[in-house]
């Protein structure tokens, strides 16, 4: 791993693809949102973790791996967020008018993700998720599960998932 610039930061994140889960550091400037920070203007083809740990899932038992760095495709990204405990603070309003949070099942490749999401109180889920612009969802205090790591069970305040790509329950 290079060496970090005076204004940068490293923070653990965790990554979710169809077929993996990734557990390493990204490297980003000293005042982003970390876990926001697929939302940004510019963000390139490959998210670069360091010191990655992954755990591969398809075929058989999950098969672990390590690297001291790692590029993942962003197109592959379905879900990210902060290592507990490091969190940052919400992402809206709590005042903002006419918003209520719904609980909310995602399936993300063999992880499911219970939480819940903010929508408008003049629509249902169905609709705010065909008329939403944004590709990545916010869920809000949310539980993560995997039927093959029973021992897997993570909660987190708040993470990101592509809405195109999760399929939801409620």
């Amino acid at each position: 791993m290079r060496q970090l610039e005076p204004d940068e930061k490293l923070s653990l994140v965790m990554i979710y693809t169809p077929n993996m889960l990734v557990r390493g550091g990204l490297i980003t400037r000293e005042n982003i949102r970390v876990s926001i920070w697929l939302r940004n203007q510019g963000i390139s083809n490959y998210v670069h973790v360091v010191n990655p740990q992954t755990i591969v899932f398809g075929g058989g038992a999950p098969r672990t791996l390590t690297y001291s760095e790692m590029y993942l495709p962003t197109n592959e990204v379905v879900a990210f967020h902060l290592v507990p405990p490091a969190a940052d603070p919400p992402d809206y309003e709590a005042s903002e008018a006419n918003r209520s949070m719904e609980p909310v099942s995602a399936l993300v490749g063999t992880f499911m993700i219970r939480g819940k999401v903010r929508i408008s109180t003049q629509t249902d889920l169905g609709t705010s998720l065909d008329v939403m612009k944004t590709v990545w969802l916010s869920l809000y205090e949310a539980g993560i599960t995997n039927p093959y790591m029973p021992q897997f069970n993570m909660q987190v305040p708040m993470l990101l998932v592509n809405a195109k790509a999760v399929s939801f329950g409620v």
